[in-house]
């Protein structure tokens, strides 16, 4: 048995001696490979700050500190911060569960070439009304007649469209003539997308209903294959395939559920 305790003890000894503790926390050990891990991603992310040793072990100290404090309180019960538990939990089973297919994900030239294809860069200008998220439909009317009023005069001098921007758009870029410069489809609004894609140079739009408001759009160029930025559309397209990894995972999860929908609230929910 003495032979036993002797053998367990030395070789307790050996691990602490591969991993020794930096700091203590309130009984909490920090050791010398969650120092080193901590440290080596701090010196990863360059900022106006000077990271130190101490600098990094005060940060983890303070942290399971903050964490005990918390605990303590029992805030984890609390609702926003139970919703942010859950969020991570929820995308923490989804990398697990999804790791190896994600990591299949391949993105090729052709790929880039395709898409571009039906998805080109379009440099446009915009004038845009806003209205409310929820709007009185009548609110909403008027902004609309105010726009329609303002397409039938740049049917009449189109040439005047930096000029109406500028009076009459409501976003920053009107000083510009509401010139929005070139930007990937995905960082439009679908429905601002989907009013220029196709059109020739100079063309402008009927008033587009979005989020944000009422749009007249002019289109003022369409950028060549050879001159996109090939880095950001492997991005576009990776994510792409990745959401639609991502939408067969969630449906399954559905499907598998026992889900009861209210349609009478949901329906009457503005």
């Amino acid at each position: 048995m003495t032979k036993v305790i002797l053998l367990f003890t030395i070789v307790i000894s050996s691990f602490a001696a591969k991993d020794p503790v930096v700091a203590t926390v309130n009984g909490i050990n920090i050791t010398e490979q969650q120092f080193l891990k901590a440290y080596r991603e701090r010196r990863l992310f360059v900022n106006n700050q000077f990271v130190s040793k101490q600098s990094v072990l005060d940060d983890m100290i303070a942290r399971i500190v903050g964490i005990q404090k918390a605990e303590k309180a029992n805030l984890k019960k609390e609702p926003d911060v139970s919703e942010k538990i859950q969020d991570i939990l929820f995308n923490a089973q989804v990398s697990r569960d999804l790791e190896q297919e994600l990591a299949k994900i391949t993105v090729t030239d052709d790929d880039v070439r395709k898409y571009y294809q039906e998805h080109k860069e379009i440099r446009t200008a915009q004038i845009l009304l806003r209205v409310k998220a929820n709007p009185k439909p009548e609110d909403d009317a008027k902004i609309l007649k105010i726009a329609l009023q303002i397409k039938r005069d740049l049917d009449n001098e189109p040439n005047k469209f930096a000029e109406f921007a500028n009076k009459f758009s409501q976003v920053s870029a009107r000083k510009n003539g509401g010139d929005m410069g070139f930007n990937p489809p995905v960082r439009y609004a679908p429905e601002y997308y989907e009013a220029i894609k196709g059109q020739a140079v100079g063309h402008i739009t009927k008033p587009i209903k979005s989020q944000f408001g009422y749009h007249i759009i002019k289109v003022l160029g369409i950028k060549d294959f050879k001159d996109i930025n090939a880095a950001v559309y492997k991005k576009i397209i990776y994510d792409l395939k990745r959401d639609a990894i991502l939408a067969v995972y969630k449906n399954g999860l559905i499907k598998n559920a026992k889900v009861v929908v209210n349609k009478n609230v949901l329906n009457n929910i503005e």
